[in-house]
C-alpha cells in the first residue's frame, strides 16, 4: 500500500493521478477535508481508502500498520500558507507530523519522500544550492518556511539523509489547485482577472535593480512535479534533499504573457503598490540548482513557462475549471 498524505490537496491528488497512470490504486489517501472544496479533487480518483490525518496518526502509534503494511508514504500534507502566524500550529502539523511519520517509515522499511520547500532559503543570501553543507545555514522569512526548516534539519541530525528523500518544491502550478485560497498559483488569479476585467495586476518593485513585474521565481508544473516523484518512488536508491524546480527563473512578466498568449489576447498588465505587511519578506528571486538531482540520473525534460501555461489554461481553466 501507498499512503499519500495531503492526497487531497493540489499536488497529493495530482500524484494520486499520476499512481493511477502507472496502475495503482493501493493508495490510502490521508487528509483533513474540513469543509472546504478539496474533495473535488478525489472524484474520479482510484484509491483503496481514506483517512482523516489525525485517525492515521492514532493508528501508526497503536500499531495498526505492522511493518510491511506499507510501501511507501508520500508525505506532501501540511500547513502550507506562507502567510500563518501560528507558529505552534505549523510546528505541530509541518514538524511534529512529520518526524513521527519518518520514525515509522524507517522502522518499516517503507519508501519516505516528503514535501520540504523552497521557501527555507529565505532572501536567497546563501543561494539556491540544495548541498547538505549549505542546509544549516539557511535563514527562512515566514514561519513556514522556519517549520519546513527544522525537520530537514531534524533529518540531517539523525542520520536520515541515507533513508528518506527530501523534496524543495519552487513556485508549482497547474490543475487541481483551485481550493487553495489566496495561495492559488498567479496563472488561476490572472486567468480569471482577464477574463473579467481583460487585464492583469502584477507587483511594482520596490528594490532597486528590479523593474515593475521583473521579479523572478522559478515556475514548474505540477505534471512535472508528478513525474519527478514518480521517479523516486521507483529509484529507492536515491535518498537526501534535492530541489525541484526547472532551473530556469522566470519573469511575472513572462508568466503573465503566456498566459495572454494562451488565450489569443494582447498583454494587458497593471502594475500596483506591494502591500506592506509583506514587501520585507518578499523574494525578488528564486531558481533551484538541480544539479544534484540530476546527478543522481534523474533525465526528465521539464516543460517549458510557455508549453505549461497553454496546457493549464487551455485544457483545465478555459472555459471552465477541470481537474487532473
Amino acid at each position: 500500500m501507498i499512503v499519500v498524505t495531503g492526497g487531497a490537496g493540489f499536488i497529493g491528488s495530482a500524484m494520486i493521478a499520476k499512481l493511477n497512470e502507472h496502475g495503482r490504486d493501493d493508495i490510502l489517501v490521508v487528509d483533513n477535508l474540513g469543509s472546504t472544496e478539496k474533495w473535488k479533487n478525489l472524484v474520479g480518483k482510484k484509491y483503496a481508502d481514506y483517512m482523516h490525518k489525525d485517525a492515521f496518526m492514532k493508528g501508526i502509534d497503536a500499531g495498526s500498520f505492522p511493518r510491511g503494511d506499507i510501501d511507501a508514504i508520500i508525505h506532501l500534507g501540511a500547513c502550507s500558507s506562507t502567510t500563518e502566524r501560528n507558529v505552534d500550529y505549523l510546528m505541530q502539523n509541518n514538524y511534529y507530523y512529520s518526524k513521527r511519520l519518518a520514525d515509522y517509515a524507517t522502522w518499516s522499511d517503507a519508501r519516505f519522500i516528503y514535501a520540504s520547500s523552497a521557501a527555507t532559503y529565505g532572501d536567497g543570501e546563501q543561494g539556491f544550492t540544495d548541498d547538505d553543507a549549505v542546509t544549516p545555514l539557511l535563514r527562512p522569512l515566514n514561519p513556514y518556511g522556519f517549520s519546513k526548516q527544522v525537520f530537514d534539519l531534524w533529518a540531517m541530525r539523525n542520520g536520515l539523509m541515507d533513508l528518506v528523500a527530501g523534496i524543495k518544491f519552487f513556485n508549482v502550478f497547474g490543475p487541481n489547485e483551485y481550493h487553495k485560497g489566496e495561495m492559488k498559483s498567479l496563472v488561476v488569479k490572472a486567468y480569471r482577472q482577464i477574463m473579467e476585467t481583460g487585464k492583469v495586476n502584477l507587483f511594482k518593485s520596490h528594490r532597486d535593480g528590479y523593474k515593475d513585474g521583473e521579479q523572478v521565481r522559478d515556475f514548474i508544473y505540477v505534471k512535472d512535479v508528478t513525474e519527478t516523484l514518480w521517479w523516486l518512488l521507483e529509484h529507492k536508491e536515491v535518498n537526501g534533499i534535492y530541489n525541484l524546480g526547472t532551473g530556469r527563473a522566470r519573469s511575472w512578466n513572462d508568466l503573465a504573457g503566456a498566459i495572454f498568449a494562451a488565450l489569443g489576447k494582447p498583454a494587458a498588465i497593471e502594475y500596483i503598490d506591494m502591500p506592506e505587511n509583506i514587501r520585507n519578506a518578499y523574494q525578488y528571486r528564486t531558481e533551484a540548482s538541480v544539479a544534484k538531482l540530476r546527478g543522481k540520473g534523474f533525465s526528465h525534460e521539464f516543460t517549458s513557462l510557455e508549453e505549461s501555461v497553454h496546457d493549464y489554461v487551455v485544457n483545465y481553466l478555459h472555459p471552465s475549471e477541470r481537474y487532473l
